[in-house]
């Protein structure tokens, strides 16, 4: 039987972090088996600790708490978590994610193929797509959901096999380092379209911008250090994507057009930084906007 652990990266989460162990308590496998969840909790100074130790005690037991004292980046936590599961396959969430019940079947499933090392799950934002804010949120998980279709990229959700790597502190882009590792070792990344996870994308433009930067700072450095290309800037992919996106999208030229304003903005500010390489974001500013997931 196929054995599954599941790893929470957490900071200052006690709004999301009860959500974020429901949906975990509650997937549905056939034939694997989640042996346990374990909450890497990086210097928060909240409830989230005190949540989860509640839960572990009151409602599963699987679940247990991984303190780390100083927050060190989330590839820290990362590592702290491979370190310590003991599941064939590793899950990796953030506390601020909610799946539904079937979500690890299905990205699960793939690894009984031998060659499969990595797969990604589909991220659907709750925001209000009528908005301007929304629609570029969902814009851009949308572009993300379409090109993976052609060509996989992973994040938000993504679930590895257990070969014990370490991914280098110092630097985001934990899901694109994974990855890395994964096809050096010659397996495949695959991407499960109807795996769902709901997360919150930011409500205004500061925020917005906070995250792209950081996000696109990490894949820029990915490409500087270690030659690494990433699906999103592939022109190729962004093309078919985006061609696809405004075939059904057609009626919201204004929307999209601010929506690609702001992503290439932040794509241009984080081309630029690297360039004056002054260093990636390990441990990034919260985007406090993002943390509002009802679902």
């Amino acid at each position: 039987m196929l054995t599954i652990s599941a790893g929470v990266c957490a900071y200052n989460e006690e709004k999301n972090i009860l959500k974020c162990l429901r949906s975990l308590s509650s997937q549905k496998l056939e034939g694997k088996e989640l042996v346990e969840m374990l909450v890497i909790s990086s210097g928060s100074i909240d409830r989230t600790d005190e949540l989860v130790l509640e839960y572990s005690r009151d409602v599963d037991a699987r679940v247990r708490l991984i303190r780390q004292e100083k927050r060190e980046g989330k590839n820290s936590a990362v590592n702290a978590f491979i370190e310590a599961a003991k599941g064939d396959v590793l899950f990796l969430a953030n506390a601020d994610n909610v799946m539904k019940e079937d979500t690890f079947d299905l990205m699960a499933e793939h690894f009984l193929d031998p060659e499969t090392g990595m797969v990604g799950g589909h991220p659907v934002p709750v925001n209000d797509k009528n908005t301007f804010m929304g629609f570029a949120v969902h814009m851009l998980w949308d572009m993300h959901h379409r090109l993976s279709l052609i060509h996989p990229k992973v994040g938000e959700i993504v679930a590895f096999r257990n070969t014990g790597l370490r991914i280098p502190v110092g630097m985001g882009s934990d899901e694109d380092l994974i990855r890395r590792d994964m096809e050096k070792r010659g397996l495949k990344v695959r991407y499960e379209p109807s795996a769902m996870i709901y997360n919150r994308g930011p409500t205004n433009v500061e925020d917005f911008f906070e995250q792209r930067t950081r996000v696109n700072i990490g894949e820029r450095y990915m490409k500087r250090w270690f030659d690494y290309d990433i699906p999103t800037w592939d022109k190729r992919y962004l093309i078919n994507a985006y061609l696809s996106f405004l075939k059904d999208n057609a009626n919201h030229p204004l929307k999209m057009a601010w929506a690609m304003s702001l992503e290439a903005f932040a794509r241009f500010y984080a081309s630029v930084h690297v360039r004056l390489d002054k260093g990636d974001r390990a441990v990034w500013q919260v985007v406090q906007s993002t943390k509002e997931v009802e679902k």
